[in-house]
């Protein structure tokens, strides 16, 4: 049953640090200062209050209120403002202690009416929202905007919109779980935020030397079997557009499709799902102990290419979001309590041909040997192609699909003690990246089963192509066992 209901919201407020900070400016990174990352990223949150705790507060959103005052404390920079500097328009933050905008909310329903599982799409989500103007548009601007929405069973949710230059994914999660433990009474995070953006700031005056990494013809093969191209960055090969390519006109249907002739939905994926994926490379060594990422990365990719029409002898293109934050990252250390961006993007090609008529052990195989291409030497190169173009992924780049592994976010959430996560996730804006990409979320199943769900967005017509394949490989002949649709 549809459920549907109107928040009821307090005027916009902006909350200050509790008490004085450095007024100081700070430079951004050169991954923070990419003008892809101009937008503000959106997160939902469903908490359940724990009932019976000593320190429950009666007003969780006054509450949260207060403790994000107090971590603003020691993320000073996140109550400041971006500006452009007039050299070349790179970002900076005046940390002026102006504050983040917040709102609190009420909402006549349910956290079960939410759905049981608590999946995406949320019905109503805007409502669980505050207004943040242009989410494209980030200088002078508050970089946060909250909303606390308090439910009828006495839970509440947390919606955000956070400038994306600021933080990556993981430095969001780090600073709202700060504000999570000051509200549980702690009398200072247990991380301590780090400043640190040199670290991932090219000190190359001129034009990087992108080839010193490269085999010697400029590119990574990755086996005879298998002639695709790994292709960490090539700064030389990707020249930024007028506009910054925001005006840029491509052949690819991905590109060329308004959003609004555009549909998103949601894919789950339980235990039996992978274990049918699994199914079919069985019996090829490399690949027999796939994670589900690699395996649901590699048959995405291959439906959503069916799906979208591409010709047999075009190139496509993969592109993994990595944490380097992750232990995989042995030679570039980010030192704890970094809440930058810090993440690093190894790209895939091959041709349609390729892609869709080889084994699906292939396609996996693909996806561990992009996970695994990013060392030392393509991070440094990654860094000085932005520091040069500003701009990552390229946009003359067509024909590439963007997946971000998000299911850490539910083993590192927040936590109240007085009140626990249930639920939530990323919606699909339907801006660059979520136009491009996939995000993968953790969640629970109907049967209680950790599961993995995936967004993507599709031109309408391509949605169904994209459900038909899917169905193929999983062996299912009804859709709705795994397909949860949005609203768009």
């Amino acid at each position: 049953m549809a459920v549907y209901y109107r928040a009821r919201r307090s005027e916009p407020e902006l909350v200050l640090p509790a008490r004085p900070t450095p007024p100081e400016t700070k430079v951004l990174s050169d991954l923070d200062d990419q003008r892809t990352l101009r937008y503000y990223e959106t997160v939902i949150a469903f908490f359940r209050s724990r009932r019976g705790c000593s320190n429950r507060p009666g007003d969780p959103a006054k509450a949260i209120r207060a403790a994000l005052a107090e971590a603003l404390v020691y993320y000073y920079p996140i109550a400041g403002r971006l500006r452009e500097t007039t050299a070349g328009g790179k970002l900076v933050v005046d940390c002026t202690a102006e504050g983040v905008v917040f709102v609190e909310a009420d909402a006549d329903v349910r956290l079960e009416e939410f759905g049981n599982p608590l999946l995406p799409p949320y019905p109503c989500v805007e409502e669980l929202l505050c207004d943040a103007g242009d989410t494209r548009a980030v200088v002078a601007k508050p970089l946060v905007f909250m909303q606390v929405t308090r439910l009828k069973c006495g839970g509440f949710v947390i919606g955000f919109h956070m400038c994306h230059n600021i933080a990556d994914g993981f430095g969001m999660v780090q600073f709202f779980r700060s504000v999570a433990e000051l509200a549980r009474g702690e009398a200072v995070p247990t991380i301590l935020p780090v400043w640190k953006r040199d670290i991932l700031t090219t000190r190359y005056n001129g034009l990087p030397n992108v080839l010193d990494y490269k085999s010697d013809d400029g590119v990574m093969q990755s086996t005879t079997h298998y002639p695709s191209l790994i292709r960490p960055w090539n700064a030389a090969a990707y020249k930024p557009l007028p506009n910054g390519g925001l005006d840029y006109k491509s052949d690819d249907v991905m590109l060329s499709t308004p959003v609004g002739d555009m549909i998103a939905q949601y894919f789950l994926f339980g235990p039996r799902e992978v274990s049918t994926l699994q199914s079919h490379i069985r019996g090829y060594l490399a690949t027999s102990a796939a994670t589900s990422f690699e395996l649901l990365t590699a048959i995405m990719w291959r439906c959503r290419t069916i799906a979208l029409g591409y010709k047999p002898n075009q190139r496509v293109r993969l592109m993994i979001t990595m944490n380097a934050r992750g232990k995989w990252n042995q030679h570039t250390l980010i030192p704890r309590g970094y809440y930058g961006n810090a993440h690093f993007s190894p790209i895939v090609e091959t041709s349609v041909d390729e892609l869709c008529n080889q084994p699906l052990a292939h396609t996996v195989e693909l996806v561990r040997k992009t996970k695994l291409s990013v060392t030392k030497e393509c991070m440094k190169s990654m860094v000085d192609t932005i520091a040069c173009t500003r701009q990552w992924p390229p946009p003359t780049m067509d024909r590439i699909y963007e997946v971000s592994d998000t299911k850490w976010i539910a083993t590192n959430a927040t936590r109240f003690g007085w009140a626990e996560l249930v639920g939530g996730g990323i919606p699909l804006a339907g801006d660059l990246t979520s136009k491009l990409g996939s995000d993968h979320m953790r969640c629970k199943n109907e049967n209680g089963e950790y599961s993995t769900i995936v967004s993507m967005l599709l031109p309408k017509p391509a949605m169904e192509m994209f459900r038909n394949e899917m169905s193929v490989w999983l062996n299912k002949h009804d859709e709705k066992n795994f397909v949860i649709l949005s609203s768009l």
